[in-house]
């Protein structure tokens, strides 16, 4: 069965590699060696003869989560964290770097695996919010490795796509001893998958207990010096056939006649094509990677937006927008966190498209925390109200950044679940 399944995943990866190479080779081709179990981890040094505890994180989303569990966990403990994407990758070490040794995930083959535990030999594995292998379940399991789902959940798509699997599920679930959920819900579905009950516990989204990211005083002081005195709108996260949408509500909003747009998108490898698109467009914008050249900008030569071509800024942006989009909503991608805009009370618009999120968008929605749209019409149409009627504006907001306060608490019962993986 291991053998039919490796080779299945190889013929899957065959498939799909010339969609990577063609797409994205230039961030995965150098990222081979360490998903081959081969490369040594950057960061914190873990090579004191103390085992780590393994932390894995799919993308930005779960790095997220981890690097909050992270900074509660005891100082001395030595962590190891995985990543799939590049971008998790680099978010990962500008996060964690200087306390825990980064890595990717390694290929669900025997040989990459067993390299992996032989070169970093954790002493427990936490999974932020899933991603399960079963190769490498089984190895750990093996091992004697405890594992433990943090924050875990099961998407509208992935439970339909299980369900159906369901007697084949065992070698997902099965190495797991705990699975810490955000809501009844997910340990509903998960029990319809065949997880004992007794294995599961709700503690609620960590996502409302992620701390306030740092100021920057310094992109503070440029993003003012490039508005002049107009109000900053920010697009978060958006995803390949968004920015169209974005730019034409800009437009109906008043555009850089009114406002400062700060356009970031979700994959910053995407941000030539954006800029060419911007370009295309004859509109006035500048790199954010451009903004140390920008101190000496004119009045008329301010940009009507700012391309977030960085990582890692996004979330302490917010802070200086008097209004916001949540990407990946207009288009049928599932949607991002509107959590990062709404513990700074700015009012967020968001599309239709929130799957991936449809516990907290349900609690937005309750709560009249944001406004929904349905095309750029009605994104354009927000942001003008929120530009012409700033107190409007500041309602919705408040009430977003009171529904943040109120759901807070999932780390408590988190450290909880977890606290048996850091017994010596």
């Amino acid at each position: 069965m291991w053998i039919l399944y490796q080779a299945a995943l190889a013929l899957a990866l065959l498939a799909a590699a010339p969609v990577l190479l063609a797409r994205r080779g230039r961030h995965y081709l150098p990222t081979l060696s360490g998903r081959l179990g081969v490369a040594p981890a950057g960061g914190a040094a873990t090579a004191d003869g103390r085992r780590p505890l393994w932390l894995h994180a799919v993308s930005v989303g779960e790095v997220a989560v981890a690097a909050t569990l992270a900074r509660a966990l005891p100082a001395d403990l030595p962590l190891l964290v995985t990543t799939v994407t590049p971008t998790g990758q680099a978010r990962a070490r500008a996060e964690l770097g200087e306390r825990a040794a980064v890595a990717y995930l390694p290929f669900d083959f025997g040989f990459a695996v067993a390299r992996f535990f032989r070169r970093h030999d954790p002493r427990g594995l936490i999974l932020v919010e899933g991603d399960y292998w079963p190769l490498l379940l089984r190895a750990g399991r093996r091992r004697g490795l405890p594992a433990v789902v943090v924050n875990g959940r099961v998407g509208d798509v992935s439970f339909g796509r299980m369900r159906r699997l369901r007697p084949f599920l065992g070698p997902l679930f099965g190495p797991v001893d705990r699975f810490g959920v955000q809501t009844a819900e997910d340990r509903d579905r998960l029990v319809a998958l065949g997880v004992p009950v007794g294995r599961l516990v709700v503690t609620g989204n960590l996502k409302f207990d992620t701390p306030e990211p740092a100021a920057n005083p310094d992109l503070a002081g440029r993003l003012a010096r490039l508005a002049g005195g107009r109000p900053v709108v920010v697009a978060g996260s958006t995803m390949a056939g968004e920015e169209g949408q974005v730019l034409a509500a800009f437009a109906r909003a008043g555009g850089g006649d009114r406002a400062l747009l700060a356009l970031a998108p979700r994959h910053p490898e995407r941000c030539d094509d954006v800029a060419g698109l911007l370009a295309a467009g004859g509109l006035r914008f500048l790199r954010r990677s451009a903004l140390a050249g920008a101190a000496a900008a004119t009045v008329d030569a301010l940009p009507a937006i700012v391309l977030l071509d960085t990582l890692g800024e996004l979330a302490g942006l917010y802070r200086h927008a008097a209004a916001a989009f949540i990407g990946g909503t207009l288009v049928p991608t599932g949607g991002h966190n509107p959590l990062e805009p709404a513990r700074f009370g700015v009012p967020v618009a968001a599309g239709p498209s929130m799957t991936n999120f449809r516990d907290i968008a349900d609690r937005f929605d309750r709560a009249g925390a944001w406004t929904r749209v349905t095309d750029a019409g009605e994104l354009g149409d927000a942001w003008r109200r929120w530009l012409d009627d700033p107190a409007a504006g500041r309602e919705v907001g408040a009430r977003a950044a009171a529904l943040f306060a109120a759901n807070r608490g999932a780390l408590a019962r988190t450290l909880a679940l977890v606290a048996p993986l850091l017994a010596p």
